[in-house]
């Protein structure tokens, strides 16, 4: 199988692929031409590599598209499982919604710029001048109730199935859970309701690769956002773990495999089954 790799970082550990800077994808376009797939282009790669080249692309589009865009995800979240979602106002950002959403959500609540992450564009709102200030900021207004816990779960999807996960637990100065906002990570029992949240959604969704963040309260989870790109900074060896899922992966669905032929590929792949260009 012939793979190419956008991200070099990211597919270090895998040896499926050969990998090409994204600045430079139309030098390269008779080899992308022979691949079999692309693996971690970047968002503005999409078009012109699935619809101009008719390339497989890894993550799948789906998991590009409502990953990009925190309104967007949460409104597919809503979807799929409505009841699993925290009471969120998505608003233009106007002065008569501004003061709308003040005067409706209970204080504290959370405010989310669109396209952030690492907790970069989260705010615990509780007056008034942090709200206005957060209305500055942000193009649409997006405002969800705070949910009272001091961790959540990151649990990580490849492929069809969850591969691993960990508590993260809130950092001394409160409110945030992110790693790189002084959180830690703690391994622990996964809670099975999470778990099945998860595969739900992805499943529903056509999500093949993310850190899907959960927040359980009083037993009941709650999908805060998910990741396409996540940090695997927390667990030792989880990122070995989404590597060989990724392997396994793209082994049973990328590859067309004629049962009557023997000497077909096997869709489980096998010893060099996948194999650089």
């Amino acid at each position: 199988m012939k793979l190419i790799s956008f991200d070099a970082f990211r597919t270090l550990g895998l040896p499926v692929a050969t990998s090409l800077k994204p600045e430079h994808m139309n030098n390269h376009i008779d080899q992308l031409l022979a691949c079999d797939g692309v693996l971690f282009p970047q968002y503005w790669q999409l078009n012109p590599l699935v619809y101009g080249l008719k390339r497989k692309v890894f993550p799948s589009l789906a998991t590009y598209h409502i990953g990009h865009d925190k309104v967007e995800m949460t409104r597919c979240f809503q979807m799929v499982a409505s009841a699993h979602v925290p009471w969120t106002e998505i608003a233009a950002n106007t002065d008569y919604e501004a003061e709308r959403l003040w005067n409706l959500m209970p204080i504290p609540f959370v405010a989310k710029i669109p396209r952030s992450s690492m907790g970069e564009g989260v705010f615990l709102i509780e007056q008034l001048s942090q709200w206005r200030e957060y209305c500055r900021k942000s193009p649409v207004l997006y405002v969800q109730e705070y949910l009272p816990i001091d961790r959540d779960l990151r649990i990580v999807w490849v492929g069809k199935q969850v591969v691993g996960g960990y508590w993260r637990i809130q950092a001394e100065q409160g409110f945030y859970n992110n790693l790189a906002r002084g959180g830690h990570a703690e391994q622990g029992i996964m809670p099975e309701a999470a778990l099945e949240l998860v595969a739900r959604l992805a499943t529903a969704l056509e999500i093949n690769h993310g850190g899907f963040d959960i927040a359980m309260v009083a037993g009941h989870p709650y999908v805060l956002e998910f990741n396409r790109i996540f940090g695997n900074q927390g667990i030792p060896e989880l990122q070995q773990k989404v590597d060989a899922a990724i392997v396994e992966y793209l082994g049973s669905s990328w590859i067309d495999h004629d049962p009557q032929d023997p000497s077909s590929p096997k869709p489980n792949g096998g010893p060099g089954y996948l194999r650089a260009v």
